[in-house]
C-alpha cells in the first residue's frame, strides 16, 4: 500500500490460525477481503458510521474500517463466514433484509446480542443495534427477527 515493510501478524480468524504479513497502514477491513478473502465483511462508509464491515474481536463487536490491521495481533476475529447458516433462520425473518449491503453486520451485531441475553436487561435491541445502518427495512423486520431468535417474540 504504502512501500512500508509489512509487519507480521498472528491471530485466530474463524477458529483458525492465521498468520499474514500486513501493511502497517492497512485496515483490518482490507486485511480479511483482500488479503484472506473474507469478503462478506462489506465496506459501506469506511468511517465507522454504518456498522455493515462489523466483526468481533475478542467477542465484541468492532467496525474493521476503523481497526488497524496490526491491532488484531494475538486476537480472536469473528467475520460472517463463521456463522452457522442454521443460526440465520429467526434472525432473517420478517423481511429482516432486503438489499444485502447491511447484512453482514446486522447479523453479526444480531448474533452478538443473542450470544449476550443478559445485555437486554439494561439496553433495547434498537439501542444495542444503533451502530448498524440499513436504508431499506426501517429496522422494525430485524428487531422482529432478533425477538423471534430470542423467543420473546410472541
Amino acid at each position: 500500500m504504502h512501500g512500508s515493510p509489512e509487519l507480521p501478524l498472528s491471530f485466530t480468524l474463524n477458529g483458525d490460525a492465521v498468520s499474514v504479513e500486513a501493511d502497517p497502514a492497512a485496515r483490518l477491513l482490507d486485511l480479511l477481503r483482500y488479503d484472506l478473502g473474507m469478503t462478506g465483511t462489506k465496506e459501506g462508509c469506511g468511517e465507522g458510521e454504518c456498522g455493515a464491515c462489523t466483526v468481533w474481536i475478542d467477542g465484541l463487536p468492532a467496525d474493521s474500517c476503523l481497526v488497524p490491521a496490526f491491532q488484531v495481533d494475538g486476537r480472536e476475529v469473528r467475520t460472517i463466514e463463521s456463522v452457522d447458516p442454521a443460526r440465520l433462520g429467526p434472525l432473517l425473518s420478517s423481511g429482516a433484509t432486503q438489499c444485502g449491503a447491511c447484512t453482514p453486520g446486522v447479523v453479526m451485531t444480531g448474533l452478538w446480542i443473542l450470544e449476550n441475553p443478559g445485555l437486554l436487561r439494561s439496553h433495547a435491541i434498537r439501542e444495542l443495534m444503533a451502530g448498524n445502518l440499513c436504508r431499506c427495512t426501517g429496522y422494525d423486520g430485524i428487531i422482529e427477527g432478533i425477538e423471534a431468535a430470542l423467543g420473546t417474540r410472541s
